[in-house]
């Protein structure tokens, strides 16, 4: 985090304290701040990525299963854009069926195409192998055009956890304001770190936030691979996965308003760059 990013958080800190959260509290909360790109059409930012365009993919890399959303350009990223670690070029292309289905099936991928790889262009269609008529009307109206990112800052908008093996849930451990918290946050986040389309890094965020979206996506993982729909290893512990991309999808695709994409992936395969090992879980509320 930036000198310049702890700044723009002085408006969160200050309302914070005037609805008498302890500062104690706050300053907790302001400790899991964490950067984020947010990629969108408009603004000034520097050219990243584009959302759709042609697929271009290595000869040996089979063709997705799920739509093609977008490309981001990883040497193009700002400086501290994300604290993911992730390679310093090469292209990450996204993909994803913007609907929720069975919790033991990832809804989408990501392939990472390392720079100067060879590359062939493939038909956009071929995951819609049996040419329905609404899943093309869904896929044509994805987003089309360049992203420019801009460097954020990104705060929880979740307030609880799960208890394991039971259907309660708690405050997040350690932050007993945490709902108190997270209402401040979506006070003043459009001043702060105002949403876009595309995110990559930080917290995800949905419609429904009251349990961690990356919690969700973990433990939909886990049962795919007891399922035998995914490969494993698969850890449960939250703590050994990271939001990789979210994608507010109810912003473009008309008929799936609120849907949101969350590509998450286990911190070991993030580090050794395994990122067809990154799980795919939608939010959608039709």
């Amino acid at each position: 985090m930036t000198p310049e990013m702890w700044e723009r958080l002085s408006a969160f800190r200050g309302k914070a304290v005037a609805r008498g959260i302890p500062g104690e509290d706050v300053e907790r909360w302001l400790a899991v701040a964490r950067p984020c790109a947010t990629l969108g059409r408009d603004g000034d930012g520097p050219v990243v990525g584009r959302f759709g365009g042609p697929l271009l993919l290595p000869a040996e890399v089979p063709d997705p299963e799920h739509p093609f959303v977008a490309s981001v350009d990883l040497a193009a990223l700002p400086d501290g854009a994300t604290d993911l670690g992730l390679p310093r070029d090469g292209q990450l292309l996204l993909f994803a069926f913007p609907e929720s289905a069975d919790d033991a099936e990832s809804m989408g991928s990501v392939v990472y195409v390392p720079v100067g790889s060879a590359v062939v262009e493939r038909d956009r269609h071929a995951w819609n192998a049996y040419d329905f008529e609404d899943e093309e009307a869904m896929f044509e109206a994805f987003p089309e055009g360049p992203l420019r990112a801009t460097v954020n800052v990104s705060l929880p908008h979740h307030q609880a956890v799960e208890v394991l093996g039971e259907a309660r849930s708690v405050p997040i451990p350690g932050h007993p304001r945490a709902e108190e918290l997270v209402a401040v946050w979506e006070s003043v986040r459009g001043d702060i770190a105002p949403e876009g389309p595309l995110q990559i890094g930080g917290y995800a965020d949905e419609e429904a936030v009251y349990i961690d979206p990356v919690a969700v996506a973990v433990s939909r993982a886990v049962r795919a691979a007891e399922a035998g729909g995914w490969d494993g290893p698969v850890s449960g512990d939250v703590a050994d996965w990271v939001l990789l991309a979210d994608w507010q999808a109810g912003m473009d695709v008309e008929g799936w308003e609120s849907a949101t994409v969350h590509w998450v992936i286990q911190r070991e395969d993030l580090a050794a760059q395994r990122f067809d090992r990154a799980f795919t879980s939608v939010f959608w509320n039709p």
